[in-house]
């Protein structure tokens, strides 16, 4: 019988027609969990889409994954299941080549998955969420009872990216999530010293928070202000300098500012969020008639801040932009997005990687923020009250001369010059200058 002839090929096609077809079977390359606060994120990583089942059994707790035509490779090895309710996982074949995944589990969770398709920094994914049980309350009373009397002013300071997400890529694989990660547990420890203020940090840890949550938890928090912290890239490797970002509702001011905007709003896309997940395009927050107040706080708090930036590091530009980046959203709190550099251009990729050139560039965010939270403290925090005690501090930053303080404040020259016995008029960023307020 010759293979090759068409009596053969068409009885072969129809054979094919009618088994089970194993050799286009899905392929699961790898498993890799992440730890979050409040759930173990299981992702599957595969190489083509697939159709998948869901279930829960009890006694014991366990989570079934049925996977159509699919099957593990054979260079595949278990993930690391230390610090999730995940016991272990275990794998079975199903008549008709689908791949049965149980995970048995040490506690009981509430399981949700979905399917990302492919992008350019990820494969095809089976994402599985699985939530521990409600939290007390008792760990937010903490919160509120710090809030009576003279409360702190609190700041969320949101490390961009994380898990699966790592952020732009620069030279020798540096990621940007770990840069900004650094930058931003740096800047915690800095409020953390300073009183009249508490950091909020929305990612402690290496793993993936959606842009609509990590504004949910800063609204949680009763945040005064939201820093995000990012490292970009862009495809003109030289392109480089620190920039603080707002908001826009009406396009970006540059090119580079919607280019920017445009990669931190996928990262959802590679991070890995469920359709249910985004916001409702007639409930958005940009509806909310606070929006315009909270816009001008926040471009005010980007411009002291940048100024603050400029003292150690270059510019990309000299004055704040805007663009319309999804995790600044808020529409109640003051919130911007710092660009620390561009981790594309390889010499300030080597500085974005340096330990001492991450505590300046916390240091300088952490002057910006404190000076502009001095000049003007939210109602009932002890930044206010000290205020009313007709003294109030201000730290120097870069371009400040001692006139333009005094017209700022509305205090006389002179009486600047008594309280702080200065001989004349120099002064020099970072230097704490004592303001009568009594006038």
């Amino acid at each position: 019988m010759l293979i090759g002839s068409k009596s053969n090929r068409i009885y072969l096609f129809f054979l094919m027609t009618l088994l089970p077809d194993f050799t286009l079977a899905i392929e699961v390359n790898d498993i890799r969990t992440w730890r979050a606060p409040d759930h173990t994120r299981v992702v599957f990583d595969l190489n083509g889409a697939i159709s998948h089942n869901l279930f829960t059994l009890e006694r014991p707790d366990r989570i079934v994954l049925d996977l159509k035509n699919t099957r593990l490779t054979s260079n595949f090895q278990s993930p690391l299941l230390k610090n999730t309710p995940i016991k272990k996982i275990r794998f079975g074949e199903k008549e008709g080549g689908d791949l049965r995944v149980v995970l048995d589990l040490s506690q009981k969770v509430h399981a949700r998955s979905f399917f990302l398709r492919a992008n350019d920094k990820a494969s095809d994914r089976l994402v599985v969420d699985l939530f521990d049980p409600i939290m007390s309350a008792a760990k937010s009373n903490k919160r509120y009872k710090k809030l009576s009397g003279k409360r702190d002013v609190f700041i969320a300071i949101d490390a961009g990216h994380g898990g699966e997400d790592p952020g732009a890529i620069g030279p020798n694989g540096l990621q940007e999530k770990h840069v900004v990660q650094r930058i931003a547990r740096d800047l915690t420890k800095l409020f953390d010293g300073e009183k009249g203020f508490s950091p909020i940090l929305i990612r402690d840890g290496d793993y993936y928070i959606s842009l609509k949550r990590r504004r949910q938890l800063a609204r949680q928090s009763k945040a005064d202000a939201f820093i995000s912290i990012h490292a970009d890239a862009f495809k003109n490797k030289n392109v480089s300098g620190a920039s603080v970002y707002a908001l826009s509702t009406r396009g970006a001011s540059s090119t580079a500012a919607s280019y920017l905007a445009e990669s931190a709003n996928s990262a959802d896309l590679i991070g890995g969020v469920s359709l249910s997940d985004k916001d409702n395009l007639l409930a958005s927050v940009l509806t909310d008639l606070s929006m315009t107040a909270t816009l001008d706080a926040s471009l005010n708090l980007g411009n002291t801040v940048l100024s603050a930036l400029g003292q150690s590091s270059k510019l990309h530009k000299k004055s704040v932009e805007q663009a319309a980046f999804a995790v600044l959203k808020s529409p109640d709190i003051p919130s911007i997005l710092i660009e620390t550099g561009f981790i594309s251009n390889p010499r300030e990729a080597k500085k974005l990687s340096s330990r001492e050139y991450q505590r300046d560039m916390a240091e300088n965010i952490f002057r910006g923020i404190v000076s502009w939270f001095q000049m003007q403290p939210p109602p009932g925090t002890y930044l206010a009250w000290r205020r009313e005690k007709k003294i109030e501090n201000y730290i120097i930053v870069s371009g400040d001369t001692l006139s333009a303080i005094a017209l700022r404040f509305d205090v006389p020259l002179d009486s600047i010059k008594d309280l702080n016995q200065l001989k004349d008029s120099s002064i020099y960023a970072g230097k704490i200058l004592k303001i009568p307020m009594d006038r």
